[in-house]
């Protein structure tokens, strides 16, 4: 090894909000050779039958919320999370400790450029302190709506209420260091993501112990 042995990943949050694109975004990066670290794919980990969490989710909301085979059903949890501002909290308490040390670990042992960790609630995650730059996925609300109801979501209604449980629009792009609009096609999104890998490359040879900013001319 040369240069300074002690140097952490040059690490990227990237966020946005539901149904924003931030998976086909991860994944345009990833084939550019990012390291990815999903917490999306860490929360459906989680809950796996046999693991802990799965059981103490079961404790709280009952077995009505666990479906025939003894997976986490996820339409019945979304419909009472979103809902009962309470169950959400208590879930999240549940969730989000297991998710944030996996994101760590998987994080600690990733390789690559840099690293690019996906958190739809960075705005308010421990998570957001774990990373050197933020990127946000960017479109609007209507947009939003559609994919849900095309996607996740059987009514109107409840989609909105996802999405009021988020961060708003405007509060997570004032934390972006990048933004990526994305709402004009897959080849503006590739070219966009294209430029960005350029710039996180140059910035992880330059990168300095995690904490410390690296002054690039």
């Amino acid at each position: 090894m040369t240069g300074n042995d002690n140097r952490q990943p040059y690490r990227i949050g990237l966020t946005g909000g539901i149904a924003s694109g931030k998976s086909t975004v991860a994944d345009m990066f990833a084939e550019l050779g990012a390291a990815v670290i999903d917490t999306d794919v860490i929360a459906r980990e989680v809950v796996q039958p046999g693991e802990p969490a799965l059981e103490e989710i079961r404790e709280r909301f009952g077995d009505d919320i666990i479906d025939a085979t003894g997976n986490l059903d996820r339409a019945a949890m979304r419909k009472l999370v979103f809902s009962d501002a309470t169950a959400r909290l208590d879930l999240e308490a549940i969730l989000h400790p297991r998710i944030g040390a996996e994101a760590r670990l998987q994080a600690n042992a990733a390789s690559g450029p840099y690293q690019l960790i996906v958190v739809p609630l960075l705005l308010d995650s421990p998570l957001r302190q774990f990373v050197d730059r933020i990127l946000v996925v960017d479109c609007d609300e209507q947009t939003q709506l559609q994919r849900l109801l095309a996607r996740d979501t059987e009514t109107v209604e409840q989609a909105r209420k996802i999405l009021s449980a988020q961060a708003s629009r405007e509060a997570r792009l004032a934390i972006a260091d990048d933004v990526i609009k994305n709402d004009q096609g897959l080849d503006e999104m590739h070219r966009r993501v294209m430029v960005l890998d350029e710039t996180y490359c140059r910035l992880a040879r330059h990168s300095y112990p995690h904490g410390q900013s690296p002054e690039i001319s």
